[in-house]
């Protein structure tokens, strides 16, 4: 493979606060507490020392959740050093995702892998990644379809609450559906095996796509962590107790949304009066306060004051935090070090800050993971016949045609010089009109706009005329375009792991493995040549 960066600004499909933290613009620096740098992992393991983490329970809940997979040694090994107080986490999180979703699930898993790695190296402490399945969330919608080979696999269970407890027995119709799409290669069948042991073993969707990441990263040394337990839960009482009674998430998340307002950036979570939801057989609904009665919302189900809080020491399962206060869960829980994220997910982890001091509760170093376009062989020799790199096939697929007519055109296709002329001759005309009668000008002006639109619908005539004479080329260009970036959009985003692993099998792991550098800063083009 040979890999190459491309600087984050120059790519148009990243928002505004991703590339100001991607580049660490100085506007940002309030918002975190340490920049993603090696030498930074240093001061955060000091403020993490003196912070108690229930480590034995942590471990304990581990080893009952891997119970029944297969054991490979450096998940346990992991697994066991968590119980040592020199022993730090790195993390990442996502909710489970049909057949892992698209390809930044695994990007984010591998950049945590080798954040781990690289923070061990530069510290010499134990570090181990963390996969956190945010297994109580319910945008099944979100998460419930893949697109491959051109046809759309969609799992239905038709039931509602926590999608991660729904039952994986609900997947057997994508199972069925999926198996001859893989084929009969050696690489679909190794696939299959992993797959179909993993949906069919398991207990609820969250467990199966823990035994599909174990299987495939474990020996990479990736644990999987699955917070909904009562046991975890009993230890974040006292701040959800704080969320019912005095609702400081939300003030303080909204005076530093407002702080990011006044630098430019948009809200990305914006965070309500109660951010908790309640769980019962079936439902995961919001809990609002209303007068002085919680309300359950959608379900026939309220709380006095003292009811609800007692409801809350009895049974914390039933209460889910949601995104706005989900990581600090997290961080309770975890001696964790750093978060791993797309752009996204970093800037509403930048409107949390305040919020982790209120609570005391150290603030991970924020790191974004690696985005990556994988360029295979074919598309790599598609290209060559353009004339374009790779980097050039990030601009707008109109572009890309427009650049490619007119190199290819027997005749200079463009008429921007000629419009430019005419916008000088009509400068001087509009001088000369002033000089002699101020009121001409706008009768000249008019003639100018008016002159250049022609100009401008010959240009279109040009250009449609020699796009006939290429249309066969421009198709395939088109096609390129779209292989590379589905809908107009980053193939990180659309594609599924699926087709890669068929063509490369471990290999394609191993390559990201090899080449994703939690570090680099840059937009990562591998290219299979």
């Amino acid at each position: 493979m040979q890999k190459s960066l491309l600087p984050y600004p120059s790519i148009s499909q990243l928002s505004k606060t991703d590339l100001a933290y991607a580049t660490l613009e100085p506007a940002l620096e309030p918002f975190y507490r340490y920049a993603p740098l090696p030498e930074n992992f240093h001061k955060a393991i000091r403020d993490r020392a003196g912070v108690n983490t229930p480590r034995e329970l942590l471990v304990h809940v581990l080893e009952e959740q891997y119970d029944a997979l297969p054991d490979i040694s450096p998940v346990r090994d992991q697994i066991k050093a968590l119980l040592h107080a020199d022993t730090y986490t790195v993390t990442t999180a996502h909710q489970p995702s049909l057949l892992l979703g698209p390809l930044y699930f695994i990007y984010k898993a591998i950049t945590t892998i080798n954040l781990a790695e690289a923070v061990q190296k530069e510290t010499g402490k134990r570090i181990v990644p963390v996969f956190v399945l945010g297994s109580e969330d319910h945008d099944l919608e979100e998460l419930n379809h893949i697109r491959l080979f051109n046809k759309t696999i969609t799992w239905e269970p038709n039931l509602g609450g926590s999608v991660g407890l729904m039952p994986a027995a609900t997947l057997a119709l994508v199972l069925d559906e999926l198996k001859p799409i893989l084929g009969e290669t050696e690489n679909a069948q190794a696939l299959w095996t992993i797959i179909e042991r993993a949906y069919r073993q398991s207990a609820t969707f969250a467990d199966a796509t823990q035994a599909l990441l174990h299987a495939l990263l474990g020996r990479f040394g990736l644990v999987v962590f699955n917070m909904s337990h009562p046991d975890l839960k009993r230890l974040f009482i006292p701040v959800m107790r704080a969320e019912l009674t005095e609702q400081a998430s939300n003030r303080l998340v909204s005076a530093t949304i407002e702080q990011l307002h006044a630098k430019g950036f948009k809200t990305q979570a914006m965070p309500r009066e109660i951010n908790l939801f309640y769980i019962s057989p079936g439902h995961r609904e919001r809990i609002v306060l209303e007068d002085v009665m919680y309300k359950v919302l959608h379900l026939d189900k309220s709380f006095t004051r003292e009811e609800i809080l007692g409801e809350l020491e009895a049974h914390p399962e039933r209460f889910s935090p949601n995104v706005v206060l989900r990581p600090l869960y997290q961080e309770m829980i975890l001696p964790n070090l750093a978060y791993v994220g797309g752009g996204g997910e970093l800037a509403y982890w930048l409107e949390r800050r305040a919020q982790f001091e209120h609570f005391g509760i150290p603030y991970p170093i924020l790191v974004r993971r690696n985005s990556v376009l994988w360029v295979d062989k074919d598309a790599i020799k598609r290209s060559l016949k353009f004339g374009f790199p790779i980097a050039r096939y990030f601009d707008d697929t109109d572009a890309l045609v427009r650049a490619y007519v007119e190199a290819q055109a027997d005749a200079e296709v463009s008429l921007a010089a000629e419009i430019a002329d005419l916008h000088r001759i009509f400068e001087h005309i509009a001088q000369k009109a002033v000089a002699i009668d101020p009121t001409l000008e706008k009768a000249v002006r008019a003639d100018e706009v008016k002159t250049a639109g022609q100009l401008q619908q010959w240009e279109s005539r040009l250009m449609r005329a020699e796009k006939q004479k290429h249309e066969v080329s421009i198709n395939q260009l088109r096609a390129l375009k779209e292989k590379l970036f589905p809908g107009n959009g980053l193939q990180e985003r659309s594609d599924n792991f699926i087709p890669y692993y068929l063509k490369y099998g471990d290999r394609f792991l191993d390559e990201l493995k090899a080449n994703l550098d939690p570090f680099d800063n840059g937009f990562l083009l591998l290219e299979d040549l």
